[in-house]
């Protein structure tokens, strides 16, 4: 990107260079390089630039408004961004720009050319960077948006924190090219009598029907304006670039670099220990287990019920977690494991029934077991239930490095100075065996490595309950090994934990209880020994061995 913005910005001036020199075989050298620095010129080619700067910039601010709209559920909203854009992209500039220059006076806004151009260069742009920005917003694999939303950032937070910062990649291209047509086609606007480069440019050779010099210089300036503006586009490409390194040294590196997190720590300060958690690690879970004085279930619940369209995948199922306790579920894929996971904590809405956890539902007002009817604020509803959650692809966000993927949530949503967050997040990646890959972005670590964050990312919040949805599904057999032994401490602790997992022997060396699932409901429950070596149940005999005969494969 830096040798394309450096060859485009040599384009422009060695045609100038060239000029400056002169030819006696090209007289006309020394002409067109007059009238390239022409004063007068370059007074008509800045006048174009303020539009172009002012009317992308409202035009973006307000593509992003009507990109939203275009995104919204309620079909009022949506069809009126989609009506906008429509009758916007599909009728001509020209027009759209004499229409604003004669409807304004007639309703009593009178403007001068220059605030009218702006006004109509801003409103044409929105509609096409609303479609610009929505589809970068599509780019953005919507598993970003879920991990957001079990850390208990809101929808505004992790639009402006999560997702744009993704969708630039998508993004920026569309609106570089778009500043560049911009800034052409303020040519259009002489036809209000706007002063600009072109129009100037007609004005000399109205005089001296100069026709080739005069327009050639105005091409330079135009070359010379638009190679500003691609090697700005390389520049922010660079920045919301995966490959970037946040931790190279250097003014561009800081200057890059999200979020204002600093730099590497020296390794002095670095606390660099074993990979094992420390109570230091979840002093917080001694003070919530001493604060507790209710025998009540930690998780309960009662009739959940979920369904997608005509197919049931959770009916009726109760279950019960006591604090402490390490919960396994097993079950074939589309039991409605995951489902209840993401339930628990209010990423899927119930159709019935009722979950609490620590006594208290996650996002929903008292419903005595019925239809559940959900609060206004979710997001605070599920900061404030502190429930942690490891994925099977890990979720990390891609754009921030393991350091910032921990301390987002802390940070952002519970107010933790940024001081303290760095920290403690230092502390919770070398618990697990991390510290050394602080500032590394995610598709720079393994698979392991990349669970192990997810983990950190989790207990950054403080948890009280962990959610674990296949954590070592999507790995490698060879760092199954990594991610069960930091779960193994954390089960050592004390965190009271639901997992659900395919791996055996996780489940019976650590599993304080095992839950069978199939078709949405429970089947079979109990200690390791009884349900996975005597089940009870035909379908869970059956279960069994198939997943034997997998790992007897594998």
């Amino acid at each position: 990107m830096r040798r394309a913005a450096l060859a485009a910005a040599l384009a422009a001036l060695v045609p100038a260079t060239a000029m400056a020199a002169g030819t006696p075989a090209f007289p006309w050298v020394n002409e067109v390089w007059s009238y390239t620095i022409s004063g007068f010129l370059w007074t008509g080619a800045v006048l174009a630039v303020e539009i172009t700067a002012l009317g992308m910039t409202t035009g973006v601010v307000l593509g992003l408004g009507l990109a939203l709209m275009r995104l919204s559920r309620l079909r009022v909203v949506s069809s009126v961004a989609w009506f906008y854009i429509f009758i916007m992209r599909g009728t001509p500039l020209l027009l759209q720009l004499v229409f604003v220059f004669d409807a304004l006076p007639a309703i009593g806004i009178k403007l001068d050319s220059f605030a009218t151009a702006v006004i109509a260069f801003a409103l044409n742009e929105a509609a096409f960077s609303a479609e610009i920005i929505r589809g970068g917003i599509f780019s953005v694999n919507r598993t970003q948006s879920i991990a957001a939303a079990s850390l208990g950032m809101g929808g505004w937070l992790t639009l402006r924190r999560i997702i744009l910062p993704q969708a630039m990649r998508a993004i920026l291209p569309g609106i570089a090219n778009n500043t560049v047509s911009m800034l052409k086609l303020t040519s259009i606007a002489s036809v209000i009598f706007v002063n600009e480069l072109t129009f100037r440019a007609q004005q000399i050779v109205g005089q001296n029907f100069r026709f080739f010099t005069v327009f050639t210089a105005a091409a330079i300036i135009y070359l010379l304006l638009t190679s500003a503006i691609a090697a700005a586009q390389a520049l922010a490409e660079r920045r919301f670039s995966e490959e970037r390194d946040p931790g190279a040294g250097g003014i561009f590196s800081r200057l890059l670099r999200p979020h204002g997190v600093a730099s590497p720590l020296p390794a002095a300060i670095v606390p660099m220990r074993p990979n094992t958690l420390e109570p230091q690690d979840l002093a917080w879970l001694q003070l919530h287990e001493r604060a507790r004085e209710s025998d009540a279930p930690f998780v309960a619940g009662h009739n959940v019920q979920k369904s997608y369209g005509a197919r049931q995948v959770l009916a009726g199922l109760d279950f019960v977690v006591k604090q402490g306790e390490v919960v396994t579920i097993l079950g074939p894929s589309g039991s409605g494991k995951s489902t209840l996971l993401r339930m628990i904590n209010h990423l899927e809405a119930m159709d019935w029934g009722e979950i609490t956890v620590d006594g208290k539902q996650v996002g929903y007002q008292p419903s005595n077991g019925g239809k559940p009817r959900p609060t206004r604020d979710l997001a605070r509803a599920r900061a404030d239930a502190r429930i942690g959650m490891v994925f099977q692809h890990f979720n990390l966000f891609a754009h921030l490095t393991a350091l910032e993927n921990v301390i987002e949530a802390p940070i952002r949503v519970h107010g933790v100075k940024r001081a303290e967050a760095i920290a403690q997040g230092m502390r919770l990646l070398a618990s697990v065996g991390l510290a050394a890959h602080a500032h590394h972005l995610p598709h720079r670590l393994s698979g392991g490595q990349q669970q192990r964050v997810a983990i950190a990312r989790a207990l950054a919040i403080r948890p009280t309950l962990m959610l674990f949805d296949e954590p070592t599904s999507a790995l490698d057999p060879e760092l199954v090994g990594e991610v069960l032994g930091v779960m193994r401490k954390l089960a050592e602790a004390g965190m009271t934990m639901i997992v659900v997992t395919h791996e055996m022997r996780f489940a019976r060396q650590v599993g304080d209880r095992v839950i069978f699932m199939d078709e949405g409901r429970v089947v079979e429950e109990g200690p390791p020994a009884q349900v996975i070596d005597a089940p009870r149940h035909e379908r869970t005999r059956r279960f069994l061995r198939q997943v034997e005969h997998e790992e007897d494969v594998t």
